[in-house]
Order: structure tokens, then C-alpha cells, then sequence
């Protein structure tokens, strides 16, 4: 059986992928069941506030299998020409915080501007200034607001390993 890398075919749903945006809620779909759940905890309070809001949370991403990981990263690697290019759209299955659970990809704009106003709340936090949908969670923002974020994940010390 060829590797989801070299197969080039976007690996199945039970491996995170998410062909169609899915919602916060969705226990069906592996890219959320499989979140932190905290992290979950924390996406699913937001939205609810942000439905008040007359805005729809989508999750483009969240959880990754380590191999559908590596295939976005082989991918990405395709479409910027070099490994040093790629890394700082896509991070490798061994730095990727989507591989642990830990990071979920927002969508669409007034979903991700709601969680740039209100996000912190509930500890949410964009990390990274060249993706703005990308959040984690830092439960100390509630408290001291979120860290500065990195230009790209290049600069992420978690992405040195």
C-alpha cells in the first residue's frame, strides 16, 4: 500500500481531513473529536458566544494524524519549491500542534475577526501573524492577555525540534 505522501490523494476524514468546513460541534468529524478537550472546551464556548453574535464558527482544521500531516507538509513543500519555504505554512508531524490536538484552523473572516476581538476570553489565541486562522489555546490570556505572536512558525521555538 503506497504512502498517503507519495499517493498525492488528500488523505481520508478519519485522518483529520476536512473537505468541507465543519462546525465546532461536530463529534462526527475526526479533526474535531479529536481536539484537546480543553482546547474544545474553550472553541465550543466561543462560538456559542460568537452565534449570539450572528456569527458561525467553521473548523477548516484541527486535529491531524501524523501522516496527513506529513503528506500538507510534502504538499506544501510541492508548492513553495523548498522545505525552508514550506515550514512556514505547514509544520512537520513532529511540530505540528494540530498532530497533539492542540490547534484548530478558524474560518471564515468575521469567524476569525470575532475571535481577534473576543478570543482572548476564552484563552484563544492567534499565534502566528501570517496565519490568521490558526489558534491555540493559552489559558493564562484570560488573565494576561495573549502572548505576541511569531511573523511565521520559523520563528516558534516549538518548531526547533
Amino acid at each position: 500500500m503506497p504512502s498517503l505522501e507519495s499517493a498525492r490523494t488528500r488523505p481520508p476524514q478519519s485522518h483529520g481531513a476536512v473537505p468541507d468546513p465543519v462546525t465546532p460541534f461536530d463529534d462526527g468529524a475526526a479533526a474535531v473529536a479529536n481536539l484537546d478537550p480543553a482546547l474544545l472546551s474553550a472553541l465550543r464556548r466561543a462560538a456559542t458566544a460568537a452565534a449570539a453574535d450572528g456569527v458561525e464558527f467553521r473548523v477548516n482544521g484541527g486535529w491531524r494524524s501524523p501522516e496527513y500531516q506529513e503528506w500538507l507538509f510534502a504538499e506544501a513543500v510541492s508548492r513553495y519549491g523548498s522545505a525552508a519555504e514550506a515550514i512556514r505554512w505547514v509544520a512537520t508531524p513532529d511540530t505540528s500542534a494540530h498532530v497533539s490536538g492542540h490547534a484548530v484552523d478558524v474560518g471564515p473572516s468575521a469567524a476569525r475577526a470575532w475571535l481577534s476581538e473576543h478570543g482572548t476570553a476564552y484563552g484563544l489565541c492567534q499565534i502566528y501573524r501570517n496565519e490568521p486562522w490558526h489558534y491555540e489555546l493559552r489559558p493564562e490570556a484570560v488573565e494576561a492577555g495573549c502572548p505576541p505572536m511569531y511573523a511565521d512558525p520559523t520563528e516558534d521555538p516549538r518548531m526547533q525540534r
